[in-house]
């Protein structure tokens, strides 16, 4: 393939993780152009592919049946119209019907959820562990839970396993998590080794933006925060996640906004953002005063957010700012404060107006997300 052959955004291919090598690597690489133009509902023909990527008709041939094959892609009726002669070629689409993952979602307070999920993360088998105020989960409940949800199913149609989890991982093993209680857990090593079957462990904020890009209403670029017992943030840039050289990128809990005033803190800070507009700390606070003060409390913590995130708006450039949380604190109060505020601290001339809103995708978020994170590591290196 030639390296200058195609142009455009291809949301589920990495920007420089295949470099030319052997011709094994190449094929992947274009395996994972054609099947980021499909994902997640993309209809294209053979033709229309090759067009879009650069790529011969020959090359677009062995990687397509290669896909057919394996179940990742399905033939799904014919173009409406024909470019010239001929006549009209047949259209490619994700298939869902074949392959699955196993998502599991490890973020939430007192429950562990999991689901057999098709391609595009949709569940088509859920279960849950319901955990008691005081259980931590461990490794061994969820090996227990993995071999529960694939009992059913053949082993050859598992694209992978997908974990969400809160916290610091690098490369599969959870450095640190607060609310998991673990530090250098190396999870994917020990599902791996049970199970035969790829693993895929990505932080939850992180899976919960790669669904609103997906699935919601996000392009390349996005700048997303995640406001439930903690509060967190991902950054996609051109389509990569910025996860930071320590894997801590989004880590912004334990990052302090009032330092001098604010409520103490675990970490031993005062005024960390966890501590001070998480959902958990909003609520503690709202009802220690009356009604009345209470959308004080929510404005405020708006124009906190605000200000916490106008100094990576401006560096980075990002003007889609989606806020995940519940409704009845990421409202319009907390959304209008944190607008005004952020339009303070970086109008200018030459900075298109960025814009925060609450992001609409649903209760799987993070599950869902899981999913997809699965899909990219099984299509680039799988």
């Amino acid at each position: 393939m030639d390296e200058q052959a195609y142009t455009g955004s291809f949301p589920l291919h990495t920007p420089g993780k295949i470099s030319k090598a052997s011709p094994s690597d190449v094929r992947r690489k274009n395996r994972s152009l054609i099947f980021s133009l499909l994902f997640p509902t993309g209809q294209c023909s053979r033709a229309e592919l090759g067009r879009r990527t650069g790529l011969s008709r020959v090359a677009v041939s062995d990687v397509v049946n290669d896909m057919l094959d394996e179940g990742l892609i399905r033939e799904n009726g014919f173009e409406t119209t024909t470019t010239g002669k001929g006549k009209r070629g047949t259209l490619l689409s994700i298939d869902t019907s074949r392959l699955r993952i196993i998502s599991i979602d490890l973020s939430q307070d007192n429950l562990v959820q999991g689901a057999v999920t098709d391609l595009l993360g949709l569940p088509q088998q859920r279960m849950e562990i319901a955990l008691g105020p005081d259980i931590r989960i461990g490794v061994d409940t969820i090996v227990q839970f993995v071999d529960e949800l694939r009992s059913d199913l053949d082993v050859n149609r598992i694209v992978g396993i997908g974990i969400c989890a809160p916290g610091v991982i690098d490369n599969g093993v959870i450095r640190a998590s607060t609310a998991l209680g673990w530090h250098d857990v190396d999870l994917k090593a020990t599902l791996e080794r049970r199970f035969g079957i790829p693993v895929s462990i990505t932080n939850d904020v992180t899976c919960a933006m790669l669904t609103e890009r997906f699935f919601g209403q996000a392009g390349p670029n996005l700048l997303f925060v995640k406001n439930d017992h903690g509060i967190g943030s991902a950054t996609l840039i051109d389509d990569v996640p910025v996860v930071g050289e320590h894997h801590a990128g989004g880590e912004i809990g334990h990052i302090s906004i009032d330092p001098d005033n604010g409520p103490e803190c675990p970490c031993g800070k005062r005024g960390c953002m966890e501590r001070l507009i998480s959902a958990t700390a909003l609520r503690e606070r709202m009802r220690q005063v009356p009604p009345s003060e209470r959308m004080g409390i929510i404005r405020q913590a708006g124009e906190y957010l605000a200000t916490a995130l106008a100094m990576p708006v401006g560096m980075l450039d990002i003007t889609d700012i989606c806020v995940y949380g519940p409704a009845d604190i990421i409202n319009n109060t907390l959304l209008d404060a944190a607008q005004q505020q952020l339009d303070r601290l970086t109008a200018s001339t030459f900075h298109a107006r960025s814009v925060i809103r609450r992001c609409q995708c649903g209760a799987d978020i993070t599950l869902r997300g899981s999913a997809v994170s699965v899909v990219r590591h099984y299509i680039e290196e799988w």
